[in-house]
C-alpha cells in the first residue's frame, strides 16, 4: 500500500511540475485566426458558454498538438464532432473539437506540433466556417476561479487558451 501511495505522488508531483512547452494548434495561423474575447462568451448556442476559442482556417488545414501529451480519448460526439483529448504537462487536458479527421490513435504520444488531424466543421459546427474548437481543461479545479457568470461555476475547470495562444505569436 505504501509502495502505491508513493508511486501515486511521484506520478502527481512529476505531471504538475512538467514544463509545458506550447505551440499554435492550427497550421500557419496567427492572432487573426481567433476573436481575443471568444473565451467564456455568452450566449453561445447550445453550449450556452463558448469555453474555449475556436481558430479559423482553411479546411483540411493541419490540427498540431498545442503540447506534449498522451492521446487519450478521440472520436465524434454530438456537439464536438470529430475530436481529439491530450492530456498534457501540468495534469491540462488539451481538447480540439469540429475536426474534419484524426489522424493520431489512442495512447500515442504528441510533441508540439504534432498532426493529430485536419479542421474541419463536423458536430455543431456542421454547415459554419471550419475551425477548430481549442480547449484547456484543469483536472485540479482552480476554485478561485469561480464567478457569477453563466455557467461560471464551471470555471474552475478551464484555463483559457488565448493567452497561451498569444505567447505563440
Amino acid at each position: 500500500m505504501k509502495r502505491t501511495f508513493t508511486v501515486f505522488l511521484l506520478l502527481s508531483v512529476t505531471g504538475l511540475l512538467t514544463p509545458q512547452k506550447f505551440a499554435m494548434p492550427v497550421s500557419g495561423a496567427s492572432k487573426a485566426d481567433y476573436n481575443q474575447e471568444t473565451f467564456w462568451y455568452y450566449p453561445w448556442g447550445s453550449s450556452i458558454t463558448h469555453k474555449g476559442v475556436d481558430i479559423f482556417a482553411k479546411e483540411g488545414t493541419e490540427t498540431l498538438s498545442s503540447t506534449y501529451g498522451v492521446v487519450i480519448a478521440r472520436g465524434n460526439i454530438s456537439k464536438g464532432g470529430n475530436f481529439v483529448l491530450i492530456l498534457g504537462p501540468k495534469w491540462r487536458l488539451h481538447y480540439y473539437a469540429h475536426l474534419k479527421s484524426t489522424s493520431i490513435e489512442l495512447f500515442n504520444f504528441v510533441y508540439p506540433k504534432s498532426i493529430i488531424g485536419q479542421v474541419g466543421s463536423t458536430g455543431n459546427a456542421k454547415g459554419k466556417e471550419p475551425h477548430v474548437h481549442y480547449s484547456i481543461l484543469i483536472l485540479i479545479p482552480y476554485f478561485w476561479k469561480i464567478d457569477f457568470s453563466p455557467q461560471g461555476w464551471k470555471k474552475m475547470f478551464y484555463l483559457n487558451p488565448i493567452p497561451f495562444l498569444n505567447e505563440t505569436q
